[in-house]
């Protein structure tokens, strides 16, 4: 049976918005099988970033180099990705799920204006529901351990 409208289930759910059908399993007899999708928050971004996003994973700072070997390929229980652009802005790692952006702060965040820009940034990113958490280049060089654990704690425990 294909319904084209969508169905409501217990909850209020409906088939359309949040499941998705599939066949079920071999040896659990024949008919569909509801799924529960979470839709995530989609972002828009810029697309003319998308050329200095791929420039910036090409050359990242050892730093970043090594805080991103510790978190790809779900290491950490998430997906990472690198130097994404949201919005107007790239940020160093982004995790789509959970909405959390990490930045690896080099020396370059520390001269001029740069501070209030990196402010003016992460409220802005902040303000469409992006997570921060920040970490010194020095931090992630001298102790990625401890870089790694408190990534790890944000994840187990996100803020409400």
């Amino acid at each position: 049976m294909n319904r084209t409208h969508p169905q409501p289930l217990p909850g209020g759910d409906c088939i359309a918005q949040n499941s998705t059908r599939r066949n079920s399993p071999p040896g659990r007899g024949w008919g569909w099988v509801l799924m529960k999708i979470e839709m995530r928050k989609i972002i828009p971004y810029d697309p003319r970033l998308v050329p200095l996003a791929r420039k910036l994973r090409n050359d990242m700072t050892l730093g970043e180099i090594l805080l991103w070997n510790e978190i790809k390929n779900k290491q950490l229980g998430v997906r990472f990705s690198r130097q994404i652009p949201i919005d107007q802005y790239i940020v160093d790692f982004y995790c789509k799920d959970l909405m959390l952006a990490i930045e690896v702060d080099g020396s370059t965040h520390y001269h001029d204006d740069q501070p209030e820009k990196d402010q003016r940034r992460q409220e802005r990113l902040e303000s469409l529901g992006v997570c921060f958490l920040r970490f010194d280049d020095l931090d992630v060089k001298s102790d990625i351990n401890w870089v790694v654990n408190e990534i790890q704690h944000w994840i187990d425990n996100p803020p409400t």
